[in-house]
């Protein structure tokens, strides 16, 4: 009898390390710099340098100060991007199918040919990770860097996401989360990484591995902060924050 495989859906998608990320943006900018030479059209920024810019980013790294129960007020860096999740309601809603999951590895895509621009995929989308190009007039999003994963001329170290192979800290990391032998699958086990507001129903691929106590990571101690509420009732992404960082 021929054995089954150990897994039989990939899942290809990110670990992000709250722990250890740093807040630096060098994943946004090896993402931003990465995707204007690689993904087609560039992506456009309107006024760069002046009072008021906008652009498109796909990958952002948002800081929230928060109050620990006792010390001075703190950093939790937040990096977010498309979480290329297994029930997308980007590609449920997408009127003309460009939106898209692929099978043979989960990344969630954009068909920018078929694109309209409507924003329906922003609109369902629970985490706000979609980007409108303004001067393309379409929708684009993290791929996971499709073109450098599967790239064969490149050196085998160098097919990550451009945000993986850059982050300094080692706070990103890659693999199939479908194979529960992978190094990022035994990492969510070991660190009890958590998805992104589970209570959306999305099932996203990308897991977050929460803070570690202050006794078991005592050098890092100042990255690992118990946090106070922020509110009386939070909701959304804060209160997915207060109740993960709760449990530890």
């Amino acid at each position: 009898m021929t054995a089954l495989p150990s897994h039989t859906e990939k899942k290809l998608g990110l670990v992000i390390d709250l722990d250890t990320c740093v807040g630096c943006h060098a994943c946004v900018v090896a993402c931003k710099g990465w995707n204007d030479q690689a993904y087609g059209a560039p992506l456009s920024d309107q006024d760069p340098y002046g009072a008021d810019p906008t652009g498109s980013f796909l990958n952002r790294v948002h800081s929230y100060e928060v109050t620990p129960a006792s010390g001075p007020a703190q950093l939790v860096h937040f990096p977010k991007s498309c979480l290329h999740c297994e029930d997308a309601p980007c590609v449920t809603v997408c009127p003309t199918g460009a939106s898209y999951k692929r099978a043979e590895d989960g990344i969630v895509l954009v068909n920018e040919d078929a694109c309209i621009g409507c924003g329906l995929c922003a609109w369902a989308c629970p985490y706000g990770a979609r980007e409108m190009d303004a001067a393309a007039g379409v929708m684009k999003k993290c791929t996971l860097c499709v073109d450098r994963i599967y790239n064969e001329a490149l050196p085998e170290e160098d097919r990550q996401p451009a945000c993986v192979r850059t982050c300094p800290a080692g706070a990103r990391h890659f693999g199939d989360l479908g194979d529960p032998d992978s190094e990022v699958s035994q990492l969510v086990a070991a660190r009890g990484g958590v998805d992104l507001m589970p209570e959306q129903g999305t099932k996203p691929v990308n897991k977050y591995l929460p803070p570690r106590p202050r006794d078991e990571v005592p050098e890092f101690d100042v990255l690992a902060p118990y946090l106070e509420p922020v509110a009386t009732e939070p909701q959304g992404f804060l209160g997915w924050l207060d109740r993960t960082l709760d449990r530890i």
